[in-house]
């Protein structure tokens, strides 16, 4: 479209240079000096040609009066009318000339000739234009072509990108869902393995403390135990072995015995019946002698034989089974003699084992007693070290200190002398002041006689006006007069600006300056009404009132002897901290010393115990771990129990204990060397009476307010200050900070926990509901050695999605910190927030554009606060919890990052990730990372995160393939410290 307009374009300047060529040559013909338009003929070219006719407008193309130079003669115009035909070349149709016109006939003739030439150019001209036109169409059509095509493409690519959208959307749901239940069943396999953990590690600990007692218990006596086990063992086999000869021999005898007797018995009545048996062959012999019949006799003696048959059948089967037990009981004798045998041999290994096992405890008793040497040599040796090590830092701590306490009293004595010197320089230029007052006063007297005498006096038009203007006098008049200057200016030479700051600070209460001309034409002051001289100098006489500069200045020296008194005592707390490094010392609001770790020591559920107690019994192993600051729950009465809607601040009996309790807690952590962090409530209070239209707004206490401490735009409470410098916490009445009462009341508060309870520092709630700057006020009063802001604003979110760029939420935040001058640190919410996603395989929003952290961290680290949990989002609140699977990976990363860490009490006691927690601190310990250790970003991206910390650490979140000498730009030998698979894993500058 831009080269067909530039061809129209082209072709209708290529007419219009014709005509101009045309017409300069024509007017060069005329003769030496230029023709006017009057004798020059007015011309209308007409054309067909469209876009020439809107060039040209069809009007004449130029009309221009040209006066003749010789003869002055001026002549009426001509019209031309050029015509353009379809076949004929020919465009010049008639010439019509009103008048008689110069009487030159060659130049007429001339100018046909150059008319000719001008129409073959515009025939040409015509030609030309008709190719680009026909050129024009063709490209016309071509851009046609080219932009269906377009829209046929732009058609099927929004189609696929349609069906691609609904397509990803279809997967991006499916992955989530089954995200979601792949989340939830490793949240609850890690928790059961977590708990599996901690009581295999629980279990595993009693069975070692068991084992140790019994090895210790079992050594001494295991040489008699195994002596009598061997006796008891021989004593048991010889006893049974004898008893059981004794009974085979038992047995034995009695069968025999028995067998005997039995023979005995048969052979006796064997006997008996051969002996019967002898007498009746007697008897028969004798009958058959004496001629009886012997059948009988023959018959009763078979009969007895056969008896006698039968028992001695009777004997020989006894005496086989006789035979058989004999025979069994041998086998049993040879039986018994081998089991003899065999505890013979169980005897002798016995035995043997008695006397490997005497050698192996010899030998394990020697080697436990050399490594115990060694051992103690080494604990020798470090004590040693550490004790010289600890002298170094005692010795440069107090020599420290000395320099402190020296240099602190110089600046309190440059003070005192200051002081005096600007007392002195204030009484001499009260002198001073005085005696000009005097000098004026005659010039006032002087000057108030003069406009007496002349008050309204008319000269003509002209009116003097005058008013009070400052102690001086405008006069408001055109009369011209030295004497008029000199009273409304005052004197001629100019006060230098040290002597009118001087004279404003000694004298407050001139009368205001008018500025305006008009605002003085319309004032009511017609007469001169100079203030007395007791009024203007009162200050000379009476004594000091608050706000006066001498009053200030005494205020200011007693807070320089507060500050003085609160650093030393920092500073003797800090003499027998010998692992830290003598620079550490230095502190300030916003970082500490620089390499604090916060513990938070409650939840939302604490004060139903006696926690300040339960506390106390915990300072040990909070100090050991590596925990070098804590923070409190609020101390003072609260309608609340949890302590977030305080009613008399001076009244610190809560649910948390006692006011005796908490300075037992207090004294318990200082002793262990652990900074204690007060959190103070101070943008609400509640009230203790009601007004008499019902309102909850009279305060009681000490600090007995009224509603003009409240501000004006709380809705529920009328207050009659002024408007909130924040945003408004609608369940009690908002402080109104702006008040000079307000303020005094609240640093003398703060002074009061800061010098008699004990607190080091803050945490300030709710901070987002009052300005920075009054922040910055109560620290530099109370001077704490650490000071935490909770300014909580909402991250930015799309369709339901965490965005990438954070940028505004946490220039808010350190908008907040800029307020307070620096003075105060403030929770990192930025980087919790971002945590929340970026653990679950989206490392890469671990980094900005600029290749820093994307939270507060990133740009301005030594302010930033970070933590993962805290009483309102976890807890039994749990507004916003962290993703409970993560927590191991959330500690890794502010763990070993710059920043100042804060760990949640749930999480170090109850969750069973303490060890986890110590390991890390230790890690940061030894790597010195503190608030302000350097960053360099390697790796952010879906699969994990790397990064170096300072100059001798290096962090790697989640389950990527990656190590130190994987890295080019790494340099140094690494050793591994931490391991956890793919949680994080943690390297060390060896």
């Amino acid at each position: 479209m831009h080269y067909k307009a530039h061809i129209c374009l082209f072709s209708n300047q290529c007419k219009i240079d014709e005509i101009v060529r045309f017409e300069s040559v024509t007017r060069n013909k005329m003769g030496a000096a230029l023709l006017p338009d009057a004798a020059f003929p007015r011309c209308h070219f007409v054309t067909r040609d469209p876009s020439f006719r809107r060039l040209t407008s069809t009007g004449s193309i130029r009309n221009r009066n040209y006066f003749f130079a010789a003869h002055k003669r001026i002549s009426k115009s001509v019209h031309i009318v050029f015509s353009r035909t379809n076949d004929s070349d020919d465009a010049f149709t008639d010439v019509v000339v009103d008048q008689d016109y110069y009487s030159g006939r060659n130049e007429g003739k001339g100018l046909e000739d150059e008319l000719r030439v001008t129409k073959k150019a515009l025939s040409e001209a015509q030609n030309r234009q008709q190719a680009i036109e026909k050129e024009r169409d063709e490209l016309i059509e071509e851009l046609a072509r080219s932009e269906a095509k377009k829209l046929e493409y732009i058609t099927t690519i929004l189609h696929d990108k349609e069906v691609a959208i609904a397509e990803l959307e279809a997967a991006k749901s499916l992955f989530q869902k089954t995200l979601e239940e792949s989340v939830e069943d490793k949240f609850t396999l890690e928790s059961k393995l977590v708990l599996a953990k901690q009581d295999a590690v629980d279990l595993a600990v009693q069975v070692e403390k068991l084992a140790e007692v019994a090895f210790q218990q079992a050594t001494s006596h295991i040489l008699e135990d195994a002596q009598l086990r061997i006796s008891s063992a021989e004593t048991t086999a010889a006893e049974a072995a004898h008893l059981i000869e004794k009974q085979i021999m038992d047995a034995t005898e009695g069968k025999i015995s028995s067998i005997v007797e039995k023979s005995n018995y048969a052979i006796e009545r064997a006997l008996v019946v051969a002996e019967e048996a002898g007498e009746h062959a007697k008897k028969t012999s004798e009958t058959f002698i004496n001629g009886t019949s012997p059948f009988s006799e023959i018959a009763s003696i078979q009969a007895e034989n056969i008896k006698l048959q039968g028992i001695i059948s009777d004997l020989e089967s006894q005496l086989i089974i006789a035979h058989n037990e004999v025979d069994r009981l041998k086998l049993e004798l040879g039986h018994t003699r081998q089991q003899r045998k065999a505890f013979e041999q169980r005897a002798i290994d016995a035995e043997k084992a008695l006397l490997d096992l005497q050698e192996s405890s010899r030998k394990n008793t020697l080697k436990q007693e050399e490594e115990m040497k060694l051992f103690l040599e080494k604990m020798k040796k470090d004590m040693a070290d550490k004790m010289k090590a600890i002298s170094k830092s005692v010795k440069t701590d107090i020599k420290n200190i000395k320099a402190t306490v020296k240099a602190a009293k110089e600046i309190v004595n440059s003070k005192d002398y200051a002081y005096r010197r600007r007392c002195e320089a204030l009484q001499r230029s009260l002198n001073s002041s005085e005696d000009t007052l005097d000098m004026w006063r005659q010039r006032a007297e002087m000057a108030e006689s003069l406009l007496l005498k002349e008050r309204l006096h008319e000269e003509g038009d002209e009116v003097s006006l005058y008013v009070v203007n400052g102690g001086r006098i405008d006069l408001l008049t055109n009369h011209d007069s030295q004497k008029w200057k000199l009273l409304s200016d005052g004197p001629r030479r100019e006060i230098p600006q040290w002597m009118a700051r001087r004279i404003k600070v000694v004298s407050p209460r001139f009368p205001p300056r008018k500025i305006d001309v008009a605002e003085a034409l319309t004032s009511k002051f017609k007469s001169l009404e100079l203030p007395k001289v007791d009024e203007v100098w009162s200050i000379a006489r009476e004594k000091p009132k608050e706000g006066d500069a001498l009053l200030e200045h005494v205020f200011e020296k007693e807070t320089i002897n507060r500050k003085r008194k609160a650093l030393e005592r920092a500073l003797q707390r800090k003499t027998i901290q010998w692992q830290r490094a003598p620079e550490q010392v230095k502190l300030e609001p916003g970082t500490g010393t620089g390499r604090e770790i916060v513990f938070q020591a409650f939840n939302w559920e604490s004060w139903r115990r006696q926690w300040y107690l339960e506390l106390a019994s915990k300072t040990t192993d909070l100090s050991q771990c590596g925990v070098t600051a804590v923070w409190l729950p609020p101390p003072t009465e609260s309608v609340a129990p949890q302590g977030y809607m305080p009613s008399d601040l001076y009244n610190l009996n809560s649910a948390y204990g006692s006011l005796e309790e908490l300075k037992y807690c207090i004294e318990e952590m200082h002793s262990q060397d652990l900074l204690v962090l007060g959190d103070v409530v101070l943008n609400h209070r509640c009230a203790q009476k009601q007004s008499p239209n019902g309102v909850w707004n009279i305060f009681g206490g000490k600090l007995a307010w009224g509603p003009e401490a409240i501000v004006c735009d709380d809705p529920n409470f009328e207050g009659r200050g002024n408007p909130s410098s924040g945003d408004i916490f609608h369940a009690a009445p908002n402080i109104d900070h702006s008040q000079d009462f307000v303020r005094e009341d609240i640093k003398g508060w703060l002074n009061w926990l800061r010098n008699d309870i004990g607190f080091d520092g803050w945490r300030l709630d709710f901070a987002k509901g009052f300005s920075g700057t009054y922040v910055k006020e109560y620290i530099e009063a109370s001077n704490p050695v650490f000071a935490i802001g909770e300014y909580w604003d909402s991250l930015a979110y799309e369709h339901g999605s965490l965005c990438y760029n954070q940028d505004g939420h946490r220039q808010r935040i350190v908008n907040w910190i800029n307020a307070t001058g620096g003075t105060s640190s403030a929770f990192d919410i930025t980087t919790k927030g971002i945590l929340h996603s970026a653990l679950h395989n989206q490392y890469w929003r671990l980094i900005d554009p600029q290749g820093k952290p994307t939270g507060v961290m990133g740009w301005w680290p030594s302010r930033a606060v970070t933590f993962l949990e805290n009483h309102d989002t976890g807890s039994t609140q749990g507004h916003w919890p962290f993703p409970r699977e993560k927590l191991m990976q959330g500690y890794a990363y502010i763990l070993t990052h710059p920043g100042t860490p804060v760990i949640f009490y749930d999480h170090f006691y109850d969750f069973g990730i303490r060890d986890v927690i110590t390991e890390l601190i230790e890690a940061r310990r030894r790597a010195g990372i503190h608030c302000r250790s350097s960053i360099k970003i390697y790796h952010a991206n879906n699969e994990g995160y790397v990064a170096q910390v300072g100059d001798a650490l290096v962090t790697k979140l989640g389950q990527f393939d990656w190590n130190p000498s994987k890295e080019n730009q790494l340099e140094g030998s690494w050793q591994k410290f931490l391991d956890k698979g793919s949680d994080y894993q943690v390297w060390l500058r060896q």
